[in-house]
């Protein structure tokens, strides 16, 4: 199960490049999300961060709290010699660890391909970790999809079984179809947005 889809699959993949997921650029959903928090501030996790587009957009528009997590050792490096100026300034921190067993406080995690990476038996541990992770007035945002794929990863869902996972731990806000998303994942993708509840 989970035991294969660690450290060493994954950093296999970036070595051989076999990132289909990657878009190569911050999502739409997600950039007009962005576009409209005015606070610079907010402490922002990125968990399962692979090529963290969404980090770097957010860094060049000045956002000064960023944390990103990845289980790949070799992406993390990349990463870590990509956003050097950013960390060496404080305003990023790259850490190589599995995001279950990560401890922190954090505004606004951000979901970005990431629930799709782990296996699907792990997903309420996944809710309960995003729980534990955010504070009292935290928000989990982003984009997930909604089609069922072959074998995994990636590991696809539906919004059902999404809200069944997320119900013990959040209020949805937004749980919707995405309208802006870009044109290979169309239909497919379920932007969410979901306050920790009290």
């Amino acid at each position: 199960m989970d035991t294969l889809l660690n450290d060493d699959y994954w950093s296999q993949r970036y070595k051989e490049e076999q990132t289909g997921w990657d878009i190569g650029y911050v999502s739409t959903p997600l950039k007009e999300y962005f576009d409209q928090l005015t606070d610079k501030n907010v402490a922002i996790l990125i968990p399962g961060c692979g090529n963290s587009y969404e980090a770097e957009y957010l860094l060049r528009h000045g956002f000064a709290d960023i944390t990103l997590i990845d289980i790949s050792v070799v992406l993390v490096e990349r990463l870590q010699e990509k956003l050097q100026f950013y960390i060496e300034n404080g305003n990023c921190r790259v850490i190589h660890q599995d995001f279950f067993q990560h401890t922190g406080q954090y505004d606004l995690i951000i979901e970005q391909t990431f629930l799709s990476a782990i296996h699907p038996a792990l997903r309420p541990k996944y809710a309960e970790q995003m729980y534990n992770l955010l504070k009292p007035e935290g928000k989990l945002v982003g984009v997930i999809f909604d089609f069922p794929f072959e074998g995994g990863p990636p590991f696809g869902g539906s919004k059902e079984e999404y809200l069944t996972m997320f119900e013990p731990y959040f209020r949805p806000v937004i749980f919707e179809r995405c309208f802006n998303s870009v044109p290979p994942r169309a239909g497919n993708e379920l932007f969410i947005r979901l306050n920790r509840k009290e």
